[in-house]
C-alpha cells in the first residue's frame, strides 16, 4: 500500500520503444514506433507488400485515403477515457464496501481490529499479485478495491470513535492534495524523471518496511498504541509518509500520460485504475494518522 510497483512495469515496456502488438508494424510502408498512422495514411496488413498483379487502381487508393483514420477505440489502444472510467468504477467499489463496513463495524466495535487487519493485509498481498502478474486480472483487481472498503471503513469508524472529525478533515485535506498534486504536475511546477522515480520507490519501499514494523510494535503496547509514531518524532515520519503518497500521485499522472501517449493495449486501463485509487487510499491513511496523533497531542 506503501509503494505502487504496477506502474513499474507499464514504464518498462514505454522505455522498451512499445507495448506488445502495438507501435511495431510497418503500415502503409511507415515505420510506427508507438505511434497512430499519418492522417488519411491508408493503412495495409503487416508485412503485406502489393506486388505487380495486385496494383490498385486509382479509384482503391482514393477510396483507402478518403476513410477516416482509426482511432484508438478501432485500434484496441489505451486511452485517457479508459483510464477515468475504470478508476470511478474502482473508486466506487472502495467506498460502496466502505461504507457497508462503517455501519457493520459501527454498531459491532469489537470487529473492527479483525477487519481492518483483514482489509489491509489482504489488499497488501493482492496488489503484488496483480503487480508482478503477467496478465491483467479484473477479478484480482476488483477484489483488491473490496478488500481496500473493508479497511478504510473499519479504520476510519476506529479512528472517528476515538477523535470526531478527524475522518471528514482527512477526506478534505485528500482530495485538496490530488487535485493539487494534478495541477502542479500538469502545469510543469513538480517533475517525474527516472531518477526521481527511482528515488521515491527506495524510499516507498523502505516506508513500506517500516509500517509493517510499526504495526507490530503497536501491537505490543509501544508507544501507547501508536507504535513508533507515538515517540517525539512521530509527526515527523506522517508528514514524511504524507509527502511520499503526495508524490506517488504524480508518479501515477505522468505514467498514464506515458501510457496513453505510448499506446498501451486498452486492457492496462484496469492496472492504471487500481494504481491510482490505491495510491489515493494511501494518502487518505497517512492524513487520517496525522490528524489523530496531531488531536491526541493537543
Amino acid at each position: 500500500m506503501a509503494v505502487n510497483p504496477v506502474f513499474n512495469r507499464i514504464d518498462k515496456e514505454a522505455a522498451q520503444g512499445g507495448y506488445a502488438g502495438f507501435g511495431t508494424q510497418q503500415q502503409g510502408g511507415y515505420a510506427q514506433q508507438g505511434y497512430a498512422p499519418p492522417q488519411g495514411q491508408p493503412t495495409f496488413p503487416a508485412g503485406y507488400q502489393p506486388g505487380p498483379s495486385e496494383s490498385m487502381s486509382d479509384q482503391q487508393l482514393r477510396d483507402l485515403y478518403d476513410q477516416p483514420p482509426a482511432g484508438p477505440a478501432q485500434t484496441g489502444r489505451l486511452t485517457l477515457d479508459d483510464v477515468v472510467v475504470k478508476t470511478l468504477v474502482l473508486f466506487g467499489l472502495v467506498l460502496a464496501s466502505s461504507a457497508v463496513t462503517w455501519f457493520v463495524v459501527g454498531a459491532q466495535p469489537d470487529i473492527a481490529t479483525p477487519v481492518w487487519l483483514l482489509g489491509m493485509l489482504g489488499s497488501l498481498g493482492l496488489s503484488f499479485a496483480i503487480a508482478f502478474s503477467k496478465k491483467v486480472n479484473v477479478g484480482l483487481i476488483v477484489s483488491h478495491a473490496v478488500l481496500q472498503g473493508l479497511f478504510l471503513g473499519a479504520i476510519s469508524v476506529t479512528f472517528e470513535a476515538r477523535y470526531p472529525g478527524v475522518v471528514s478533515t482527512a477526506v478534505v485535506a485528500t482530495l485538496a492534495t490530488f487535485v493539487g498534486m494534478f495541477i502542479g504536475w500538469k502545469a510543469g511546477f513538480i517533475k517525474v524523471t527516472s531518477k526521481s522515480r527511482r528515488i521515491f520507490g527506495m524510499f516507498a519501499m523502505g516506508y513500506l518496511v517500516f509500517l509493517l514494523v510499526n504495526l507490530g510494535a503497536s501491537f505490543l503496547g509501544f508507544g501507547d498504541g501508536w507504535g513508533i509514531y507515538g515517540g517525539p518524532l512521530g509527526i515527523l515520519i506522517s508528514l514524511l509518509g504524507v509527502g511520499l503518497a503526495s508524490y506517488s500521485l504524480a508518479v501515477d499522472f505522468d505514467s498514464v500520460d506515458r501510457a496513453v501517449s505510448g499506446g498501451a493495449p486498452e486492457k492496462y486501463s484496469w492496472l492504471l485504475g487500481h494504481g491510482l485509487v490505491a495510491s489515493l487510499v494511501w494518502l487518505y491513511i497517512e492524513f487520517l494518522r496525522l490528524f489523530a496523533i496531531l488531536q491526541s497531542s493537543d
